[in-house]
Parts: C-alpha cells; sequence; structure tokens
C-alpha cells in the first residue's frame, strides 16, 4: 500500500483508508470492527476516520484499536454531541473531545475536523463568514497549538460553501463527501483547486457512491425510477456498456479513477468484511488508470456535468426511497417501479 503526504501535515497516509460509518454497531460491530483492523494493518492501511455522528463508531473502533494494538492515524470531528447540540457552546466541545478521546484511547488526537461546516441549517457553526469567525474555530487553533490536535479541518459535502472555508488558509485538512467520484465531478471545479492551493490533505469519501457504483443496477436503470432523469439514464447505461467492453471491475474502477488524481492524500473505504477489504486494496495495487481510460471517464462524466435539481445526494439505487412529498402518500415507492 501507497503512502501519501496529507498536505502539509506532516503525516503520510495509506492511499486507502478506513471510514468509520460501518467499524461500528451499523456494520459488523467489535469482533469484526477487530478483525477488520488487523487484516487493513496488514495489507498497509495505516489511517480510518470516525465521528460522534457515527452511531457507536468511536467506542466501537476505540476498544479495537486497543485490541490490535496496531498503530493507526486516527481523524474525529466536532459535531453532534451532546445532545441537545450547540456548536457555539464551548463548553459543549471541550466535553465531546474528552469523550472522544476516553473512547479512542487517545491523549492527541491525529486530526480533528468541524463535521458539516458548510451547513448553517444543520450545524450554526459561524458568527461571520467574512471574516470566518465562531468559537469552534478558535478552540481548535488553541487545540493544535497546545499539541491536542496535530492537524484540524473540514468534513463536509457542498462545493460552493466548503470552496470559500478552504480558502480563508485556517485549515490543514479536507473531507470532502458526495461530489466527487466517476459521474459527480462538481469538486473538480473550485473545491479541489483551492485545497491545492492551501497546501491541504484532501480525504475523499464516497468514491463508491454510497453504493450506487458499488455495482450494475441494469434492470432498475432501463425501468429509469420515478425521480432519474433521462440523462443519467444515459449515462449509467453507457457506463455499464464501457465496463463490460473494457472487463473493468466497477468498484476497482471508482478507486482507482479518484487516486489517479496526485491531488488526493487517500480514499475513505466502506469495508465491512475482509473479502471487500481485499478487493478494495488489489484493486488500489493496480495503480493510476491509462490517460486514455481518464478521457474516456470523462466523456462519460461530461453527460450531465451538473446533477439534476431533484436528483437525491446518494442515488439510491437498490433501495427504496422516499423522495419529496412522498413519505405522507401512505406508502413506499419501490426503485425501479415508473
Amino acid at each position: 500500500m501507497q503512502l501519501r503526504p496529507l498536505g502539509h501535515t506532516g503525516i503520510q497516509v495509506s492511499e486507502l483508508s478506513l471510514g468509520g460509518l460501518y467499524t461500528s454497531s451499523l456494520g459488523g460491530g467489535g469482533d469484526e470492527t477487530v478483525q477488520l483492523l488487523s487484516a487493513a494493518a496488514e495489507m498497509g492501511i495505516n489511517y480510518c476516520d470516525t465521528a460522534p455522528a457515527y452511531a457507536d463508531s468511536e467506542a466501537t473502533l476505540g476498544k479495537a484499536l486497543q485490541e490490535s494494538g496496531k498503530p493507526f492515524i486516527v481523524s474525529t470531528k466536532f459535531g453532534g454531541r451532546p445532545t441537545p447540540f450547540d456548536p457555539q457552546n464551548v463548553a459543549q466541545l471541550k466535553e465531546s473531545l474528552a469523550e472522544s478521546r476516553r473512547l479512542l484511547g487517545r491523549d492527541q488526537i491525529d486530526i480533528l475536523l468541524i463535521h458539516e461546516p458548510d451547513r448553517p441549517l444543520q450545524y450554526n457553526w459561524w458568527n461571520s463568514f467574512r471574516p470566518l469567525a465562531g468559537p469552534v474555530l478558535d478552540l481548535l487553533q488553541e487545540l493544535k497549538a497546545s499539541g491536542q490536535v496535530k492537524a484540524i479541518g473540514l468534513a463536509g459535502t457542498t462545493v460552493a460553501e466548503m470552496t470559500s472555508l478552504v480558502r480563508t488558509g485556517l485549515f490543514d485538512v479536507l473531507l470532502t463527501a458526495f461530489n466527487y467520484n466517476l459521474l459527480f465531478r462538481e469538486a473538480e471545479e473550485e473545491l479541489l483547486p483551492a485545497a491545492k492551493e492551501q497546501g491541504m490533505g484532501v480525504i475523499i469519501g464516497s468514491a463508491l457512491g454510497q453504493g450506487f457504483l458499488s455495482r450494475r443496477f441494469d434492470k432498475e436503470v432501463l425501468d429509469r425510477p420515478y425521480w432519474m432523469s433521462r440523462r443519467r439514464r444515459e449515462q449509467l447505461l453507457r457506463l455499464y456498456t464501457f465496463v463490460e467492453e473494457t472487463g473493468f471491475d466497477l468498484p476497482e474502477l471508482c478507486l482507482r479513477f479518484v487516486l489517479s488524481n496526485p491531488d488526493i492524500s487517500t480514499v475513505l473505504i466502506g469495508a465491512k468484511t475482509r473479502q471487500q477489504l481485499e478487493a478494495s486494496v488489489n484493486g488500489a495495487k493496480l495503480g493510476p488508470l491509462e490517460p486514455e481510460t481518464l478521457e474516456q471517464l470523462h466523456e462519460l462524466a461530461t453527460m450531465l456535468p451538473h446533477r439534476p435539481y431533484e436528483e437525491p445526494m446518494i442515488l439510491p439505487l437498490g433501495k427504496q426511497y422516499y423522495g419529496p412529498g412522498i413519505a405522507n402518500m401512505g406508502g413506499a415507492v419501490q426503485v425501479g417501479k415508473s
């Protein structure tokens, strides 16, 4: 497993890393997480991400880290704890950090991120944007200066708002999700270039689109779910034809696409089992994609360069989906039924 620099932090991270959502009771639980961490360490993975908002991930991961005895770089986040959570309350933020340390078994946190700093209606972190100001910012700077935290950063899902935060130059690390994969390229225009300009480490989440790029959904796409635009249907069918003609494994293609970008530090993978972990690692070992392949994927992405207004943030292929206005209609809408 290759190591890459996490921007200017001085930290070297494996190009694949473990996402913490499933190192919890949402995945295999404690025993499975211990086995997963040991297997990841054997394969050269040295970094995992978690958050208070990921169910019991901090507790599960902390126990697994202690049992495995393997050295891992760990990131966690401010946000969502305690309940009710007030992002303007410094005492609550300090309480949350103390709990993260206790659960993870760490005196020092490697990377501490602000969760959803770009969605004021979810977490009202900021008193102003220009200049950027808020209690969490002062606290992060204090924690970094005192050595309690090695690196500070942002973990969000938007593009314009996150770009504005990145350009302040106040952060070391960017974790961004849902905006950079084979088909979603919104982050390429401003967000990733801004992070590069600031020398930030870049962590990519949802390279497999939270599952919609993990395998083919030919029948559903052909039937065209009610939420899917005509152009998205054409794009997905073209992608399926591409992998059939070229022989690429779709998840491997997704990971290698992101890793082909030298400005990306690491890609989070949501592996639940050793088998899934091995498949991801074996795919990454094949290295960056050829320029010709990247150009073909670029052409695929430009079929729909910006997402349709009504499209779900995570394409719910293979899942029931209650869209806006549907939840109160008395019945589930099956994805794949028009």
